[in-house]
């Protein structure tokens, strides 16, 4: 014991190297003593507060797996395969890894819109509105926040980067560079783990998977510091009952994969493990709140991040900065630079096209950049594996059809991730399926997880909904062929057809997949595409038919989002008329204002597509009154204001219906406004319940509110104090000067300053 003891004061010496002492075990008797010993050690320098030491003796006497396991991450996660599986062609992770704008905070509401919805909504936030937190940094917690974070949820679109900063964690922790005080990291990525049928314990799962801890003992999971990471949440295909399961406490007991996983993640088994859990929006909401302690948010580049993106790609810097320049100048191509993978395409595209000063026209939109995408791969393919510079069509062909029927059936379904089962039903031979891999490899990759079997992907769900879109038209093709005389009938009924689809929609999941069809369905994308479609399918007859078709939908007045998405069809079919109605009432004015101006439901709709994606970003604050003192104004508006950090509202005649209809907008889809003035207006009594309803709504981010001269009385004070005193209440500043609160009010408002848990600092 005395020989032991010294060897532990040894390595607590600051000049001792770190290394393990435990190579030189004789037997297993000395093994059980020294652990004993360890353990006993540990407990009296935490009991003494020499928590630095304890943990440093702990690290240093780490068994020798923890390298192992180190070492197999390291050699796994330093590369990266952009868009590809094929480990030939990656790059180190190091050499070309960007910072990624990662948030912090937020709610674990569910958000089912079509993410391409959701990443437009992001392009228009300032980012002053969110913290943004080092991925590294993700577990610490915030300044005054006294709970230790025990399991964080992070949400991101598909692509976005959720993976990727999964896979920069891992890497910065097995080089020495962060989060040194964790001892043991486990991916457990979600389509591995959906392969596992039978059932096992929890430690028998870790041993499948990672073999470094087949040594390990059930006291080890609570000795060091384990933090588990599962990886793509929406790729879940078990049953995460959280309700039912039942209750599990012990690693060696033996349950199915969903009750192993329901237990970790409520605590019951391994409460002191970390986890990290990552998903796409639509799917976080299988976790129950009260399971989270963190929930950040992958928001992709900013606009910054995107430049240093291309220039980190493309090693020519003349070449680069053209490319970024043009990115720039297509509001539709830079809003989806927001998405890693798009800027991969996007580099993919143009580094190639304008490096070689080819003819062909740049890509402006977004099927001009997938259809170059597909050509430039299937190329790649046919020079690379088959030695040819010609495209063989009926192969490609075929290969195509194949990838776009498989696209389209699971676009149907939702899924993004699929399995040898989900080939055969899209009629794929599963044998032959390398053939598939090795003609797209940037398109549609194979994976092989840890002994567990082959996971089929494309490599990001707007190229599944490009292909499935190709696949659709292909297959009209296919059935009107030889009927060239009367294809426009049919043609204009399924774009027509498509359109009022993606409206029924209503999380607008078909929002992205309209957009392409109506792209492909130009003769110019057609005839880049000739090698797969016998002939072209279109005119500029049918393309001006569905156009009006599209406007006439505009004009019906549907939600802002489906109008937004129309108007980005109507972009992909080139037809940009509306807009410039729009511009020329604002290039007319020259400051915007619209007083007297009677536009009609399609112009205010494309005001707002404008306003939303101009060129220039959304100013910080929102002024009604440059456009017009309307509460007509303000109702058409409500998009726009949804997306600013200020709105100023006042003196615009605003009545308890424009009030009704602006909170009911801000609560829809949590708004992200900081300052709302509505001084001058007449809310009424219902106007001001709801405005205090939405103060006590946690999801509420106001910090300033101004209702100067608002009629309110003593019961409209009474139910805004009573929201202030609620506990999720953010606000900082109210201004009532203007009202009349008697008694009553006055009363209540001295209250609440007095109220320790009060968070407003100023009051007029």
């Amino acid at each position: 014991m005395k020989s032991e003891l010294k060897s532990f004061k040894r390595l607590l010496s600051p000049d001792y190297p770190e290394c393990s002492e435990r190579d030189h075990y004789d037997d297993e008797g000395h093994n059980r003593v020294r652990e004993g010993l360890l353990k006993i050690t540990l407990i009296i320098l935490r009991k003494m507060n020499q928590t630095d030491l304890a943990n440093t003796l702990q690290t240093k006497l780490m068994p020798v797996n923890q390298q192992k396991l180190k070492s197999r991450l390291q050699d796994k996660y330093q590369r990266i395969s952009e868009g590809m599986s094929n480990h030939g062609d990656s790059t180190r992770l190091n050499e070309i890894y960007t910072e990624l704008y990662i948030t912090e905070g937020g709610s674990g509401e569910i958000n089912n819109e079509h993410e391409v919805r959701q990443i437009e909504t992001v392009s228009r936030r300032p980012e002053t509105q969110e913290t943004p937190i080092n991925c590294n940094d993700i577990f610490k917690p915030s300044p005054g926040q006294d709970k230790p974070i025990r399991t964080v949820l992070t949400k991101g679109v598909a692509g976005i980067g959720k993976t990727v900063s999964v896979q920069k964690f891992i890497l910065d922790w097995t080089e020495g560079k962060a989060n040194q005080d964790v001892h043991f990291i486990f991916p457990l990525p979600f389509r591995e783990l959906n392969l596992i049928q039978k059932n096992l314990s929890f430690a028998d799962l870790l041993n499948h998977l990672h073999t470094e801890t087949k040594e390990f003992k059930s006291a080890d999971y609570d000795d060091y510091k384990v933090m588990f990471i599962f990886d793509g949440l929406d790729e879940c295909r078990l049953r995460l009952d959280f309700q039912n399961n039942r209750s599990l406490s012990d690693v060696t007991e033996s349950a199915s994969v969903d009750v192993l996983l329901t237990n970790l993640i409520k605590g019951n088994l391994l409460p002191s493990a970390l986890l990290w859990i990552t998903s796409r929006p639509a799917a976080a909401n299988q976790i129950p709140p009260e399971c989270v302690d963190q929930v950040t948010e992958v928001r992709g580049f900013n606009d910054p991040q995107k430049d240093e993106y291309f220039r980190k790609r493309i090693n020519d810097q003349s070449l680069a900065d053209r490319v970024v320049t043009h990115i720039r100048s297509s509001r539709s191509l830079f809003i989806m630079c927001h998405i890693p993978v798009f800027c991969w395409i996007s580099a993919t595209v143009l580094e190639r096209m304008m490096g070689k000063a080819e003819s062909a026209e740049i890509p402006k939109t977004l099927t001009q950049m997938f259809t170059h995408f597909l050509i430039f791969q299937t190329k790649l393919k046919t020079q690379k594996y088959d030695g040819k510079y010609e495209i063989d069509p009926d192969q490609a062909k075929k290969t195509i059809l194949s990838l776009g029927k498989l696209a389209f059936e699971q676009l149907e379904k939702g899924n993004l991730i699929f399995y040898e089962k989900d080939l055969k039903e899209s009629g794929i031979d599963v044998r032959e399926v390398s053939v598939y891999s090795g003609v797209c490899t940037q398109i549609f990759r194979q994976e092989f997880g840890l002994q567990l079997g082959k996971v089929y992907s494309f490599v990001h769900l707007s190229i599944q909904e490009f292909l499935a879109a190709l696949f659709k038209l292909l297959s009209f093709s296919e059935q009107n062929t030889g009927l060239m005389n009367v294809f426009r009938s049919p043609m204009t009924s399924l774009l027509k057809g498509e359109v009022n689809k993606a409206l029924q929609s209503e999380n607008g999941h078909w929002d992205l997949f309209l957009r392409f069809l109506l792209g492909l369905s130009l003769e110019s994308n057609q005839t880049l595409l000739q090698g797969l479609l016998r002939k072209t399918v279109s005119s500029s007859d049918i393309n001006q038919e569905t156009a009006e078709y599209i406007k006439q939908k505009i004009r019906e007045n549907h939600s802002p989002e489906k109008s937004i998405n129309l108007f980005h069809c109507l972009n992909e079919l080139n037809d940009h008329s509306l807009e410039q109605e729009v511009q020329t009432y604002l290039s007319k004015t020259g400051t915007r204002r619209l007083s007297g101006v009677k536009l009609s439901a399609a112009q205010w709709s494309a005001l707002v597509f404008v306003l939303l994606n101009s060129e220039e970003e959304l100013v910080d604050e929102f002024i009604l009154s440059k456009y017009d003192r309307s509460e007509e104004c303000l109702l058409r508006l409500l998009p726009v204001i949804k997306a600013s950090r200020k709105a100023d509202l006042s003196d615009c005649d605003i009545t308890e219906k424009g009030c009704a209809a602006l909170i009911s907008a801000l609560r829809s889809n949590p708004s992200h406004l900081r300052e709302l003035n509505l001084s001058w207006s007449t809310p009424g009594d219902s106007g001001v319940k709801l405005l205090s309803a939405l103060l006590e709504d946690p999801h509420c981010k106001l910090e300033k509110l101004q209702l100067f001269n608002c009629s309110i009385g003593e019961e409209d004070c009474a139910a805004l104090i009573s929201a202030l005193r609620s506990n999720p209440s953010q606000l900082r500043k109210l201004n009532l000067s203007g009202n009349k609160p008697g008694d009553l009010g006055v009363k209540l408002l001295s209250a609440l300053l007095e109220d320790p848990h009060c968070k407003l600092e100023k009051l007029w």
